[in-house]
């Protein structure tokens, strides 16, 4: 059996090359399987092509040029390559079940020295399996355990008797070994910790009954059951010698099965660890059933610990193999601790209204109590310089071009496991890798619209990875203390726009609508209980195959509405609280709200080194409980190099509305679709991939229906930036440009020259500016 992999470009070395270029392959015949995955087996290849344009090679051009001294050499043609790759054809289509394939090839000389290469494909007609049987699988006390097992297989359809199944699906070698590999992993989880590959082996017979028709039989040899020995955790530090001065025994109930085994711990003084940390890892106990799935999960525990690396594991003390000639198998862990105090630092640069640069430091302590706590503590500032251009945009009379800062500390306490109220779900099948954190943050900065002059904020957090594939995020506890004020630029736009009022002693106040405005600004507290659920099979910095998806479903609000009703003013409902610890005499208001927000995002190979990926994303919240309004700092925004590309963060929106004729900034409802073409074209060239891209994000915020604003005169402000079913299709913005990735092995660095198609205030195609934006990491 074959299996498609990255191929490079062949060897001109070998002794049957020949002075002939390949310009081109051809495949014909091939009416099931697609030329781009025939290109994937086949190692006789031409030089490469830019952006996958057939015969488009600028550095076998370069070559030429240059007469060898720059350029990528010719590709010549290799006779046993070419013998070869006809053999990888057949065996592919053979592991598909076209067993009858047929694959010759023809080489043509279309011009002096310029060859063409064409794979010629008699696929013939493909192969069914018609039944299924399973030889030599052991029974068990529950006899439906078997049954259940035989049936939950992709392969098994009707069932003709306890070990024989209908199939009637086409033959694939892929399908047949992972129904070898789900039998293995069964068996070894029951106790049968011997069984290997070639325990497990798939008898093919044709049926001559039929026209290719096969019956498949496994025959199993299982063997004897095994059960876990002794268990030996060593835990050492960083320095050497090794010298295990403190040691513990476990015997008995609940650590073994019964006394005649027992858990054997030792560590060195410098670990700083308990006992207690290392026993709890293990998931299965000495004396009970050999389950290998426990055995890998018990490795994953440790790993998961973060304060700790595994120098060995096994199942044999001086081998490799474990001893299978005994009935109990021991298991032996040597672990290390890690460095307990680190500090690190990291300079950065940054684009969001304009260019800056920023300064962070992080001090992190390695398993605080003994128990595998992190402690993170760190701060970070940044200077971002923001030109007059920008600020235009809020205020047409501004000259002058400002500098935007942020700052932030914050600290972060972590424990690899699940805390109370959710420690009984801790080490359960699903939730073995559990993680609790406790974040506390301050932070102010300066936006276009508002500044945040404090963002204090504490986080409850619990995090689970049930699968490789299945995440779950519980924010049980988010407390947020946020004080913003307009930017000096949206209050001068504004009072442009609405006025002032004189009274009779000469006293200056702002109009009405003003005045409603800027409560929006007023310190606010808000908490929210938020439930995420992942789920995701791409690489989270490649983003090259698979999709990523994300649910989340938050209430908020609750907190701060029932130290109102039942604390703060008993049986009062005051919709606000008093300043903590009465630093201040401006009470803090609140709002009850829902919030829901869904995101998918999908990754197409379509060639060998080309992704095209779009993403969707809906958003709506909805206040309730006499709320009208949703908290600032929990509102939908549009706008950035990570969101809708060619407008600024939270320049975009809501509606049609003009960033200078904003007056509640942020929606309560968005809606984005994104698409992106990528294709690498310079290959490990100053140490990354470079790779061009052609993409087109469209999208907008909006208000909802329950956030109302009117004037004195009862019209309504929002109409503009309302949601309406048979118009918001006319407010979606839309942008799309070239970009350019330069794709390191661990970090992708982004540029993106956007060109806003409709723009919402010029139209379709009037906007003529290029816009500019940076990011780090493939903006979805």
């Amino acid at each position: 059996m074959i299996y498609p992999t990255d191929i490079y470009a062949q060897q001109t070395s070998d002794n049957s090359n020949t002075e002939d270029v390949v310009r081109r392959i051809r495949f014909s015949g091939n009416a099931n399987v697609k030329d781009r995955t025939l290109t994937t087996l086949v190692r006789t290849r031409t030089n490469r092509e830019l952006l996958g344009i057939p015969r488009f090679t600028p550095w076998y051009y370069m070559w030429n040029i240059s007469n060898g001294r720059f350029g990528e050499e010719p590709t010549y043609l290799n006779k046993q390559t070419v013998a070869n790759d006809m053999e990888r054809i057949a065996l592919y289509y053979e592991s598909l079940g076209f067993l009858d394939v047929q694959v010759d090839t023809t080489i043509v000389e279309y011009r002096t020295d310029k060859i063409e290469v064409s794979f010629i494909i008699d696929e013939g007609d493909a192969y069914t399996i018609n039944t299924i049987s399973y030889k030599g699988m052991p029974d068990f006390r529950n006899p439906q355990k078997k049954i259940n097992f035989l049936e939950e297989s992709i392969l098994t359809r009707g069932r003709i008797n306890d070990t024989t199944y209908t199939v009637n699906r086409q033959y694939n070698s892929q399908e047949l070994s992972n129904e070898q590999q789900r039998i293995i992993t069964f068996l070894k989880n029951n106790g049968y910790a011997s069984v290997q590959r070639d325990s497990v082996i798939a008898l093919v017979k044709t049926d001559s009954s039929a026209a290719n028709a096969l019956d498949i039989r496994y025959r199993v040899t299982p063997g004897d059951i095994y059960r876990f020995g002794d268990i030996r955790v060593q835990l050492s530090d960083e320095e050497p010698p090794v010298n295990f001065t403190q040691r513990d025994t476990l015997s008995g109930k609940p650590f073994t099965t019964d006394s005649s085994n027992s858990i054997y711990l030792a560590k060195e003084p410098g670990t700083q660890s308990t006992f207690n940390l290392l026993s709890s890892q293990l998931l299965f106990k000495p004396g009970s059933v050999y389950n290998h799935s426990l055995y890998l999960e018990t490795i994953n525990e440790f790993q998961n610990l973060g304060m700790l690396y595994i120098q060995r594991f096994g199942q044999n003390e001086n081998q490799a193999i474990a001893d299978y000639s005994r009935e109990e198998i021991p298991v032996y862990f040597d672990l290390q601790t890690l460095t307990k105090h680190s500090i690190s630092t990291e300079l950065f640069g940054m684009k969001r209204y304009g260019y800056g640069t920023g300064f962070g430091v992080d001090y992190n302590n390695n398993n605080v109590f003994g128990n595998a706590e992190n402690l993170v503590i760190g701060a970070n500032a940044s200077f971002e310089f923001v030109s007059p251009a920008v600020l235009e945009e809020i205020d047409t009379t501004a000259t002058q071009s400002s500098v935007f800062r942020s700052y932030e500390l914050r600290t972060e306490y972590s424990v690899p496991r699940l805390n109370f109220p959710f420690r009984s779900l801790d080490n359960r099948p699903g939730f073995t890798s559990g993680v609790t954190r406790y974040l506390l943050s301050y932070s102010r900065s300066d936006q276009l619209l508002f500044d945040i002059n404090s963002d204090v904020g504490f986080n409850m957090r619990y995090e689970v990875n049930h699968t490789q594939k299945f995440s779950s995020f519980l924010d049980l506890i988010e407390l947020d203390l946020v004080d913003t004020n307009p930017s000096d630029s949206y209050i001068r736009n504004l009072r442009n726009e609405f006025g002032t009022d004189t009274l009779q002693d000469g006293t200056i106040v702002d109009a009405f609508e003003l005045q409603r405005i800027l409560e929006d600004f007023n310190p606010q507290v808000s908490s929210i209980v938020r439930y995420t659920f992942r789920s995701q099979n791409t690489d989270l910095i490649k983003r090259n195959r698979g999709y990523f998806s994300e649910y989340s479903f938050s209430i908020g609000g609750n907190i701060p509405y029932a130290i109102d009703n039942y604390l703060s003013t008993p049986d009062t409902l005051e919709g606000n609280l008093p300043s903590l610890f009465g630093l201040s005499e401006n009470n803090l208001s609140y709002s009850r709200f829902i919030k829901l927000s869904a995101d998918y995002r999908r990754y197409y190979p379509i060639s060998n080194s080309g992704v095209f990926a779009w993403r969707l994303f809906g958003g709506f919240a909805q206040p309730y409980g006499g709320s009208t309004s949703i908290p600032l700092n929990r509102r939908f925004f549009a706008g950035g190099s990570n969101d809708i590309r060619g407008w600024a963060p939270f320049q975009l929106g809501p509606g049609d509305i003009s960033t200078d004729n904003v007056n509640i900034p942020g929606g309560e409802i968005k809606l984005a679709a994104f698409t992106e073409i990528r294709q690498t074209f310079i290959r490990d060239f100053l140490g990354a991939n470079w790779m061009a891209a052609l993409y087109m994000d469209a999208g907008n915020v909006w208000y909802g229906p329950e956030n109302d604003f009117r004037d004195q005169n009862n019209q309504d402000r929002l109409e503009r930036g309302r949601f309406r079913f048979d118009n918001f299709y006319n407010q979606v913005a839309v942008g799309s440009g070239p970009g350019l990735r330069l794709d390191w092995e661990y970090v992708v660095v982004r540029f993106d020259f956007t060109f806003r198609l409709h723009d919402l205030q010029a139209g379709w195609l009037n906007n003529k500016q290029l816009y500019f934006s940076f990011g780090i990491g493939h903006s979805f």
